[in-house]
């Protein structure tokens, strides 16, 4: 069989030297792959010239891409191979073409068919959007359902839940989701080209500089911009303070819905102030505007880096005292200790990525696996624990929350020099592909993009890892009680609008 082509994180490649595939051979060397323990980073389908085409990105220890001409209708390939199980029904729900086979075809987001052909759920998206959405049943007399959602309680995105229960022993979790559908692909083709920036790093606000640095380095692989040294260690020291400040903050959730009430005020107000030192670094508390293609827009000052540097130091062991706390307490333990377990073959199945993944034994981690900007020059530990519980996730949580701190500290102990930019959008070559690979702080972040025969954006494709792990907790709910769905469903705290688009 005809090998997918070896591709590098964050390089061009001209699109005819992607193997194009017949669709057989493309599905049997896609199985064998993921199979033999690849994972899916993209699936997507995509027009050129009138022609609808897949494209497969996938990874062992390297990345590998290979396309074909997109029949209207295929064998599934999750019905042996579960990771390819969204992607899959998000390709059906765009294109309309048929997985036959699928266990488990209904709609992801409610996306418009891009080429309105007829209806692969035979459904009429006209018709009323919830009434469409047939949810799995079990069957028995003592089984009842729990709806929970979408409107929840406080300031909070949409997602319906649905348990099926017997007694308070959850059978089956589903998660519906698609509320926060904004088109994001969509606008990412039609937008100015000096909106794409802004576009990027609002997918997942809390996700902001790692869609931002996803979305800056395919530009610049596209466009063959050289980011200096200098910008290169800003953006590591931003994406780990993205990393610490949505740690912190969960940990401190995660020991409220235990009521355990000092270390999460603790926690919450330690939140602010990462958050405060994102502020200091480029006048935004989430990062907007510090990362543009070319750079960063910021510079970091001697007298910036100085306070950083003793504003850290401040906060460190404080940190280190409240995450004592917290896993010091045996009352907290008994709560997280077994609850929500996704064995590590589950998590394998299911393509689990993050810390999530890390929490069930997979080692995963861009940062080593796929290094990017001053990533190359650091030593990431691996983090990975086997019971894959609430435990295991909190614990994963509190390794690399002292990581980050120990990374930023070395990042800012001498002066960093950097050219900035203002993010000016260069022009793209034309009939070109990249795809770029980042740890965000939930995990695998990517984005893939393709250029036209003119340089223009063909296809701009976003995965974000709230993308492969909502059916982790989903799993991790499975013959558990209902009243830890709270605890489990902070654990691993997913984006509704990062995983709608």
């Amino acid at each position: 069989m005809k090998p997918f082509l070896e591709i590098t994180n964050g390089k061009k490649v001209s699109r005819d030297t992607i193997p194009h595939l017949d669709v057989d051979t493309f599905c049997d060397n896609a199985l064998h792959i993921v199979q033999n323990g690849g994972k899916v980073v993209h699936f997507f389908a995509y027009e050129d010239l009138g022609t609808t085409k897949f494209l497969a990105v996938l990874r062992t220890d390297v990345l590998l891409a290979a396309g074909c001409d997109a029949p209207e209708s295929y064998p599934s390939l999750t019905r042996t191979c579960e990771p390819f199980h969204l992607f899959e029904r998000e390709i059906a729900e765009q294109f309309g073409i048929l997985p036959q086979g699928h266990p488990w075809l209904k709609m992801v987001r409610y996306h418009e068919n891009m080429r309105q052909m007829p209806d692969v759920f035979n459904n009429d998206y006209t018709k009323d959007i919830p009434g469409n959405y047939e949810y799995y049943q079990v069957d028995g007399d003592e089984i009842h359902e729990v709806a929970v959602g979408p409107v929840h309680a406080g300031v909070i995105e949409p997602g319906h839940f649905r348990f099926n229960c017997i007694g308070e022993r959850v059978l089956h979790l589903e998660i519906q989701l698609g509320y926060q559908h904004r088109g994001v692909e969509t606008l990412l083709l039609k937008a100015a080209a000096k909106r794409l920036p802004i576009l990027a790093e609002n997918i997942a606000g809390d996700t902001t500089i790692g869609h931002g640095l996803c979305m800056a380095q395919a530009v610049e692989a596209l466009a063959s911009l050289q980011v200096d040294d200098g910008a290169k260690i800003i953006r590591t020291i931003a994406l780990e303070l993205e990393r610490l400040a949505n740690h912190i903050g969960d940990l401190g959730a995660l020991c409220m819905d235990v009521a355990f009430q000092v270390p999460a005020n603790y926690f919450g107000r330690i939140r602010g102030d990462f958050l405060n030192l994102s502020l200091l670094l480029c006048g935004n508390r989430f990062g907007k505007g510090l990362v543009r293609p070319g750079g960063v827009r910021f510079s970091l000052e001697d007298d910036v880096r100085k306070t950083l540097d003793e504003r850290i130091r401040e906060l460190k062991p404080q940190v280190e005292h409240v995450l004592a706390l917290i896993f010091g307490a045996s009352t907290v333990r008994a709560r997280f200790e077994g609850c929500g377990r996704v064995s590590k073959k589950d998590a394998d199945h299911l393509g689990l990525v993050g810390f999530a993944g890390r929490a069930s034994g997979l080692a995963y981690d861009a940062r080593r696996c796929f290094p990017t900007e001053h990533y190359p020059h650091l030593t990431i530990g691996e983090n990975a624990k086997s019971s894959g519980d609430v435990y295991d996730r909190a614990r994963v949580r509190y390794d690399e929350v002292l990581q980050s701190i120990d990374i930023i500290q070395s990042l800012i102990d001498k002066p960093v020099d950097t050219q900035t930019v203002e993010g000016i959008m260069p022009v793209l070559p034309p009939s070109s592909f990249v795809v770029t690979v980042n740890e965000g702080w939930r995990g695998e972040v990517s984005h893939a993009l393709l250029t036209d025969e003119a340089g223009g954006i063909l296809r701009y494709k976003v995965k974000d890892p709230s993308f492969h792990n909502w059916n982790g907790l989903a799993m991790a709910l499975r013959d558990t009680g209902i009243s830890d769905f709270p605890l489990n469903n902070k654990s691993f705290n997913l984006s509704y609008c990062g995983f709608d688009l």
